[in-house]
């Protein structure tokens, strides 16, 4: 589609005075894909899947049992991309020395849906129901195969993977600590959130404000007393999504949405180039908020 065909942002005639629109993040894509292994995991339905794995003992930081582990699920079309689908689902950057030396260590796990297309065209296979039980069996298998043991499990999850965030751990919330959903609206039941809080499981829910795909005030607005009500629950639900750059996330591929792609905002570390935070509801960045619940539990 030609530039001049894709269609106009539907919220540029509302950004602030001074704003400017910015095309990309400014955080590097493929430096750190290295650092991630490549395997695959069969669990015992038969289901088949790929997953990308970072140690972090492997790259300076000693062997400890409380090492935490990084859980991310990529949105939907991400499986299809190879292993870019390690940025797109925001892990990337987590990897890096930067990132890594603020949490103080931290494996990293990304499972991989098993997407196709359609003979329609459309993605299929993306994340559902179906995939909470093998998933869940790749990572016990993960942590007990592949770390010496972990401290505390965050589930980071962007767009339909922050849906599956809150599903599998809806299912299985003994085997998370700290919940990342990036890009939903589709928030865990009362129920659900007071089993979480029971469980003293830590929640960071991020939806923009703008967000493309989802009515913020319709569909969001009225679960957010529920979730102020938890025990260890940060809400941040930002004006604007912006790049690094400081300017407006547009994200237009002929379709826009980059308000809908706050996992780049949370791969930037909530942190424009300069050093200062994107959002006072983050001061020291997402590194900071999850060391920050490190020192807590610890």
């Amino acid at each position: 589609m030609a530039e001049t065909e894709k269609p106009k942002q539907p919220w540029a005639s509302e950004m602030p005075e001074g704003s400017f629109i910015s095309s990309a993040p400014t955080y590097p894509l493929g430096k750190y894909f290295d650092r991630f292994e490549k395997d695959w995991f069969t669990a015992s339905d038969g289901t088949k899947m790929k997953y990308y794995f970072f140690d972090p003992t492997a790259h300076g930081w000693p062997e400890r049992e409380d090492l935490p582990i990084l859980i991310f699920f990529h949105g939907t079309s991400n499986g299809l991309e190879g292993d870019i689908c390690i940025n797109y689902t925001g892990a990337e950057m987590y990897a890096s020395d930067e990132y890594q030396k603020t949490i103080g260590g931290a494996y990293i796990l990304i499972p991989v849906a098993n997407e196709y297309r359609g003979e329609d065209g459309r993605v299929k296979g993306f994340w559902a129901k179906e995939y909470i039980e093998p998933t869940y069996e790749l990572i016990q298998s993960v942590i007990a195969n592949r770390t010496k043991s972990v401290g505390m499990r965050f589930a980071f999850g962007n767009s339909s993977g922050a849906r599956f965030t809150f599903r599998i751990a809806d299912a299985h919330p003994e085997g998370f600590d700290a919940l990342i959903p990036v890009g939903t609206a589709d928030i865990s039941t009362d129920e659900k959130l007071d089993e979480f809080d029971a469980r003293d499981i830590y929640l960071l829910y991020a939806e923009a404000k703008r967000d493309e795909f989802y009515n913020f005030e319709k569909d969001v607005v009225p679960r957010l007393a529920r979730l102020r009500a938890m025990k260890h629950c940060t809400i941040f639900t930002p004006d604007w999504v912006y790049n690094g750059d400081g300017g407006i996330a547009s994200i237009n591929p002929g379709y826009e949405m980059g308000q809908h792609c706050l996992m780049n905002e949370i791969q930037s570390n909530a942190m424009f180039d300069d050093g200062t935070p994107m959002d006072e509801t983050l001061p020291e960045g997402v590194t900071g908020w999850i060391a920050g619940v490190l020192a807590e539990r610890r």
